[in-house]
């Protein structure tokens, strides 16, 4: 399939885990892409990993928790591809804690990178997807948004105000030829729930030690195949920031094996 031949792709978050295996996959239908990631370790990897691709391949360092950084990889973005079709959002961390041994410091890093971050590279590429083509946005929430998640009060709040932002942002920009739409990864083994990441916007839940681990019972794949992989991620997003997508805007989709049905 190629169906990203000729649109121009910003991906956060592309440096490891889903918003890597999103660059990959984007590239592989034939996409243009700039991975933006804090990490320069990170998006070397994806370089090196996506190398067949190098042609069509950029990559930006980027601070999405920085308003100066946000602005100028997004300059840098849109230079290097001629304009901006679609954004992809996956950058984020997840840090888990009791509530009541949870700083404000570590409470507000999540919700700052997590969801100003997310609001500071869409807005920043709001002018030139309001130029591009069949524009779209894929925002990442997550399960936790609308389900209980033990110790992620901090990420559980970000990712309920990214899915929020989502649906207010798609009736504002219908009229203008931008859909948005996010989803909702749950029981996906990636660098941000394995701690194996290598940007730090990706790093591991790193529950208390003393954890209720019998909270997380009901937090399984009901199709019995356990955790998927990041790729299982990236083809949902492929869709609805595609053609396929053209009718889906001001929603979510849940991506968790039937976790939370």
């Amino acid at each position: 399939m190629n169906r990203y031949e000729g649109r121009r792709v910003l991906v956060t978050g592309g440096g490891s885990g889903i918003g890597q295996a999103t660059v990959e996959r984007l590239l592989r239908e034939g996409g243009t892409v700039v991975a933006a990631d804090v990490s320069e370790a990170g998006l070397k990897d994806t370089f090196a990993k996506a190398s067949q691709y190098a042609e069509r391949l950029t990559t930006v360092v980027m601070d999405i928790a920085d308003e100066t950084s946000v602005r100028e990889g997004v300059r840098s973005a849109t230079d290097a591809l001629g304009g901006l079709d679609v954004l992809v959002n996956a950058a984020g961390i997840l840090r888990s804690s009791r509530t009541e041994d949870t700083g404000v410091r570590e409470f507000t890093r999540v919700l700052t990178v997590n969801l100003v971050g997310t609001f500071l590279v869409i807005r920043e590429s709001i002018p030139a997807l309001l130029e591009g083509t069949d524009a779209a946005v894929v925002n990442f929430s997550s399960t936790s948004a609308a389900f209980a998640h033990p110790y992620m009060a901090a990420y559980a709040a970000s990712k309920g105000g990214i899915q929020s932002m989502t649906h207010a942002l798609a009736s504002e920009y219908a009229g203008r030829g931008i859909r948005f739409t996010a989803v909702q990864p749950g029981s996906i083994s990636s660098g941000m729930t394995d701690g194996s990441g290598a940007s730090g916007q990706s790093a591991g839940p790193g529950l208390p030690e003393d954890a209720d681990m019998s909270l997380f019972a009901k937090l399984s794949p009901a199709l019995g195949q356990g955790f998927a992989g990041p790729e299982t991620v990236a083809s949902v997003v492929a869709m609805l920031a595609c053609e396929d997508g053209r009718f889906v805007t001001g929603t979510e989709i849940r991506i968790d094996g039937g976790t939370h049905f």
